[in-house]
């Protein structure tokens, strides 16, 4: 009697994956000061691949602006677009007012805006000073304090102020920025003392240099001094700029606050 042929037995199907991968950003309201422009979009879109609901702020490039806005929207998220004048708390506050009745309140605040008036000290005059003061420094001022509140009330708030290496190394023709930029970071760990004890974090993001247009505007000559100081020998992109500001925003970044992030591939260790 021959033994009976074993019965072909259907295959089980494949396990479902028990821990399925969270998007860093899920279910944060965002607000991109500067998303506009090329490391300010490049964060915006990031935060919408990771989940989270995206305003785009502008000052002037409103066409710009819009495009990002586009993107989000593609991305499956709800999004606003937004203009004020960053030196102006009046500017600021009505955008603010805007906000809540296009989009609503914000849990993320990423404060990205920022602009050079490059000169020898020697040459500089009070509004060259002044200006990026205002728009570096005061503008960081102006939104969080426009914004903290209802960040906090969130009860898992994150503030992202983006710095430079300037402000930790100085640099040429950029005693201005430097100074801003320096700000900034007193600015961020006082502030994230204060906060805390409420659950909201904090923290700087510190770019040296990334690959963008206004690296176009400078001669082979001082981009090759620029790479001379970086170990890395290369320029960082708004891409790796946005992966910063992604891990600090995530859940991974619960107990990071008042820190200092340096993406300057070892240009200011």
């Amino acid at each position: 009697m021959r033994a009976s042929e074993p019965e072909t037995m259907p295959r089980s199907p494949a396990p479902k994956d028990r821990h399925p991968k969270l998007r860093r950003a899920d279910g944060r309201r965002a607000l991109v000061i500067g998303g506009s422009g090329e490391i300010g979009s490049a964060i915006a879109r990031m935060l919408a691949a990771e989940g989270a609901d995206v305003a785009i702020h502008y000052h002037e490039r409103r066409t710009e602006a819009e495009k990002v806005a586009g993107d989000v929207r593609r991305l499956g998220r709800r999004t606003a677009v937004v203009q004020a004048a960053l030196e102006s708390s009046k500017s600021v506050y009505l955008m603010r007012d805007q906000l809540h009745e296009s989009f609503g309140t914000i849990d993320t605040l990423v404060n990205c805006a920022g602009i050079n008036r490059d000169c020898l000290f020697a040459k500089m005059n009070d509004d060259l000073w002044a200006e990026v003061i205002q728009v570096n420094l005061f503008g960081t001022y102006h939104c969080s304090r426009a914004f903290v509140e209802e960040i906090v009330a969130s009860g898992r708030g994150r503030i992202i102020n983006i710095s430079s290496v300037a402000g930790h190394m100085g640099n040429e023709g950029q005693v201005n920025c430097a100074a801003s930029k320096r700000g900034v970071i007193g600015f961020t760990m006082s502030l994230a003392r204060e906060l805390a004890r409420v659950g909201t974090t904090v923290n700087v993001v510190a770019p040296g240099f990334i690959a963008t247009s206004v690296l176009d505007t400078i001669t082979d000559d001082v981009k090759q001094k620029a790479l001379s100081q970086i170990p890395m020998n290369r320029f960082g992109t708004p891409r790796e700029v946005a992966l910063g500001v992604i891990h600090l925003v995530s859940d991974a970044s619960d107990y990071v606050t008042g820190s200092v992030l340096n993406l300057n591939g070892g240009m200011y260790l």
